[in-house]
């Protein structure tokens, strides 16, 4: 009987052992995780951020999240912070759970990891570009001489568009960016279709802290009246869509 009892014990070990390799089973290991759980930059940055910025091979509607400028001027604490609340009115929406999104404060860390790590290069800069946030409100009617200094032979006169770029100052457009996003442009332009950062518009002269803040003035003087208030320089402290 003793006999018997350890045979059954042995047989039954061997049949629950044999489990994890019965077919149909999945391996250990391939359990799907819960989409809060998931920390892979690579994934996160594919799922939330590709459509609007682009990858490594293809560039997006919005700022490139590689672009060596953007990472020079925006530290993490700005990023993380759009990346969780986004910015009302425009197309950037809050990712945060915090804040009515998908993504647990884990997983906005690690996108915010990942954009660094992976995507800032690691050379600097020859010369220090203007600050991220503006220290000043800039003045719209110096802004417009900056404008024709630095832009117009780009986007023509008053900005409707020229032979080289379209419209910078098209209603929807303006009603769709913040001010913060009209000077993050400014500063590290869109090389990926052609737009200088603000060392490119005339060589060996680039634009000062001044002359930034006065041409994003001068183009949100341009955006709907309606608007104008949502998107001041003191309610738009945040990148916009990017």
């Amino acid at each position: 009987m003793r006999s018997m009892i350890c045979v059954l014990a042995f047989s039954l070990g061997l049949g629950l052992s044999g489990c994890d390799s019965a077919p149909g089973r999945p391996a250990l290991g391939s359990q799907v995780l819960p989409p809060n759980q998931v920390l892979n930059f690579e994934h996160l940055y594919r799922q939330n951020c590709t459509g609007c910025h682009g990858s490594a091979d293809a560039s997006g509607a919005a700022v490139s999240l590689n672009s060596e400028v953007y990472l020079t001027i925006a530290d993490d604490a700005t990023i993380r912070r759009v990346t969780t609340e986004g910015v009302p009115g425009t197309p950037m929406p809050a990712f945060g759970q915090s804040s009515g999104g998908m993504l647990t404060q884990e997983q906005i860390n690690a996108i915010v990891t990942g954009i660094r790590a992976r995507r800032a290069k690691p050379t600097a800069l020859e010369i220090s570009p203007p600050p991220y946030a503006a220290a000043t409100l800039g003045d719209p009617k110096r802004g417009a001489e900056v404008y024709r200094t630095y832009c117009f032979s780009c986007h023509g006169e008053a900005g409707y568009g020229g032979s080289k770029a379209g419209s910078i100052v098209d209603r929807s457009y303006l009603a769709l960016v913040s001010d913060q996003y009209l000077r993050t442009i400014v500063i590290a332009g869109r090389p990926e279709i052609g737009a200088p950062d603000w060392r490119g518009n005339i060589p060996g002269k680039p634009m000062s802290q001044q002359d930034v803040s006065d041409v994003v003035a001068w183009l949100s003087a341009q955006r709907p009246k309606i608007l104008t208030r949502a998107y001041s320089n003191a309610n738009a402290d945040t990148e916009g869509a990017q």
